[in-house]
């Protein structure tokens, strides 16, 4: 059947398939619990789940959580060569209303010649639905619907269809988590509109996506029927900020096209898509060619250029406030300076500050492959890993307080201690470890084009980040005049070692603050009695190791539990993370829906996304955001604020990063009204720079 159906004009297809789905949509009038034609239990098992209650007049969302058996698939909303999508008959109480149903990104499957769009695991069609202004707070309101829709095989369909019943809470309560990755599985919607033309063989679509953001096996999944030939391969080529995107006309489609062209833009397996509309005007020709499994075109040029980017943003991440913890150990080292290993320990410290960074890099790559949304500094959203990080820096004050000693933090006189090479290494390690969580200067750019590239020259430019972040401590090593310039070792050295526990202190009450941010009392108390427990280890064995004790045997697997508890143990007792401070009045939390009705009221829109463990974030905040006159000119201009916290991670914010062709925070948009693409201000903001911008809006208006 499917071979015929390939011949057929996307007209008779469609009326191939009613014909086909008649019994079910004659049968569909009676109240049916879920089953297929033959009576039998479906194929494709649907649920219908609310996210959580709702106060009256309020929106909630709603999933239809469709699972189908293995071998079976579900339908698109537009299903392609043949098929049909889920469809529902709503039946809720007086003065609720129903909105659109909003598919995930769809997969294809190609079939003797015919492209179906389609599901091959479980997905969530996701419905908004209002809630009655009358509703009592306390009731719960009863929802149903009923549910059409097709399930294939490769070989066979079959309809069926479910009466599917479900409740509303009208009140306050905790959210289904579950909704979090069913919304991150919806394609974003691109706030830009594309262009479309016709050609002398299809359709030519120019699409503003990003130049540094990644892509890989692209595929257009188009929202009207009958257009385009869905089974015919698709060319996309990069040119600057936009996608240029050849389609081909369908068998017999008419020469006429609509207003608009929409449809969903798929990224690549795991990687989303946008919600792209496009209206008619010039296509640009030409531009790099891409397909496949493609990733960013690669060039020599490009690479360098993100290297030097690296290198620069990483000499600059050792004077940036949000590693200001890591000075602590860079100026423990450099006090070392005139050692006569000088240049063994650089060499040491800069493989440990390299390697980490590539570690941190693969790392990234590798989940990003995977399909998991994260975005640089990821691991500061680990709650397990900021209790380990609040070990580390516990670990790092006690020494600094001469609690007990570090190889590789000593500062003995002599300056060559045993284990001075290793020492060094470790403290690279731990430096690029906490000193990359904020992007700055350059080195934003920098990473999102690492993003882009293939994974061997994206790890290059991680490697590039490694090296300017070492490089004064290597020059230091290898140049003497700058050794000279240090002032000698002496007893100063042990003083001021004991000086630098007190930034390192600080340090570890910033990462407690954070647990907090991240997990409540929950989390702060988990990692605070760690810490205690790690600093009585740590004294009992320096005093057993001055007794000429080997303390190795019984350290080591109580270290190492540890870091256990910390990594597997902390995260277990995280609560729900402490609410966000209120910020500029009448600051709003990131959807694309609140972005969407910002900019819909034609005023100007500062959008800004931020971090509690990215210290360049909250430098900002106090210097420039969070200010009097800043929200005074705000007030003036009518500037509508929106933030998006990427404390922890949060899928959403990740997709939009990656559609800006950011790979971290913090990032700042300006929306002035009208304008079809955002301004992207400067990572580093000055007090004036948000209260000239809206100075300007307010004039222009």
């Amino acid at each position: 059947m499917t071979g015929a159906l390939a011949q057929l004009t996307p007209p008779l297809r469609a009326i191939v398939a009613v014909l086909w789905l008649l019994p079910m949509a004659l049968l569909g009038a009676q109240p049916l619990q879920a089953q297929n034609e033959s009576g039998s239990a479906p194929h494709i098992r649907a649920t219908l789940l609310a996210e959580g209650p709702a106060q009256p007049g309020q929106t909630v969302t709603m999933a239809v959580l469709m699972q189908p058996e293995a071998g079976w698939h579900g339908y698109w909303t537009n299903p392609g060569d043949a098929g049909l999508p889920l469809s529902l008959d709503w039946s809720l109480p007086a003065g609720a209303k129903a909105g659109d149903l909003q598919f995930p990104v769809p997969q294809t499957l190609v079939l003797q010649g015919l492209m179906n769009h389609v599901y091959e695991q479980a997905y969530a069609v996701l419905v908004p639905v209002t809630v009655p202004t009358d509703a009592q707070p306390g009731s719960t309101l009863p929802v149903s619907a009923k549910a059409q829709w097709l399930a294939c095989t490769n070989q066979i369909c079959v309809p069926e269809r479910a009466s599917l019943m479900g409740t509303i809470a009208v009140g306050d309560g905790p959210k289904d988590a579950r909704f979090a990755a069913w919304r991150a599985a919806l394609p974003a919607r691109l706030d830009q509109q594309g262009k479309f033309e016709a050609t002398p063989t299809g359709l030519a679509l120019a699409i503003p996506f990003p130049a540094t953001a990644r892509i890989a096996d692209p595929h257009f999944f188009i929202a009207g029927q009958g257009v385009i030939d869905y089974a015919a391969p698709q060319a996309f080529a990069r040119q600057g900020d936009r996608l240029i995107v050849t389609l081909a006309r369908a068998k017999g489609a008419m020469a006429e096209h609509p207003q608009s062209i929409s449809g969903v833009l798929a990224l690549g397996p795991g990687a989303g898509g946008l919600a792209i509309t496009t209206v008619p005007g010039a296509v640009p020709k030409g531009g790099t060619p891409i397909g496949g499994s493609a990733q960013t075109p690669f060039s020599w040029r490009t690479l360098v250029l993100a290297m030097l980017g690296a290198l620069a943003g990483g000499l600059i991440l050792n004077i940036m406030p949000c590693v200001f913890p890591i000075l602590s150990l860079k100026a423990m080292a450099l006090a070392r300076g005139n050692s006569r290993h000088a240049q063994a320990e650089g060499l040491a410290y800069s493989a440990g500050v390299i390697l980490a960074c590539l570690a941190l890099g693969a790392a990234l790559l590798a989940l990003r492959a995977g399909g998991a949304q994260v975005g640089w500094a990821f691991q500061l959203q680990n709650p397990g890993v900021v209790a380990l990080l609040v070990l580390l820096a516990t670990a790092i004050t006690a020494n600094f307080a001469g609690l007990y000693e570090l190889p590789g933090l000593s500062v003995s006189r002599s300056g060559a201690s045993a284990g001075t090479v290793g020492g060094a290494f470790g403290t690279g390690l731990l430096a690029a470890f906490v000193a990359t969580p904020c992007t700055g200067p350059f080195m934003a750019a920098a990473m999102g084009v690492a993003l882009v590239l293939p994974p061997v020259a994206g790890l290059a430019v991680f490697a590039a980040l490694g090296l300017g972040l070492a490089l004064p401590f290597l020059l230091i090593g290898f140049v003497p005049p700058l050794r000279r310039i240090l002032p000698r070792p002496g007893p100063w050295m042990d003083r001021f070692r004991r000086a630098m526990a007190v930034p390192m202190g600080l340090t570890v009450a910033a990462l407690l603050w954070l647990a907090w941010r991240q997990g409540g009392l929950g989390l702060m108390g988990a990692a605070l009695a760690l810490a205690v427990a790690l600093l009585i280890v740590l004294v009992m064995a320096e005093r057993q190791r001055r007794q000429g004790r080997t303390v190795l045997a019984w350290l080591a697997p109580v270290a190492i539990a540890l870091i256990a508890a910390a990594l597997l143990g902390a995260p277990r007792l995280a609560a729900k993370p402490a609410t966000q401070g209120e910020g500029l009045p009448g600051t709003q939390p990131f959807s694309q829906a609140a972005l969407d009705r910002a900019r819909a009221s034609g005023k100007p829109v500062f959008l800004y996304f931020t971090a509690d463990w990215c210290l360049s974030c909250k430098v900002n905040e106090s210097v420039a955001i969070d200010r009097d006159t800043t929200a005074k000119a705000f007030a003036k201009a009518g500037v509508q604020v929106i933030v998006g916290d990427w404390t922890r991670a949060d899928p959403a914010i990740t997709t939009f990063l990656t559609a800006q062709g950011a790979a971290g925070v913090p990032l700042y948009l300006w929306y002035a009204p009208g304008a079809a693409t955002p301004t992207k201000l400067p990572q580093v903001l000055t007090p004036q720079t948000l209260p000239d911008l809206a100075a300007g809006a307010k004039q222009d208006g």
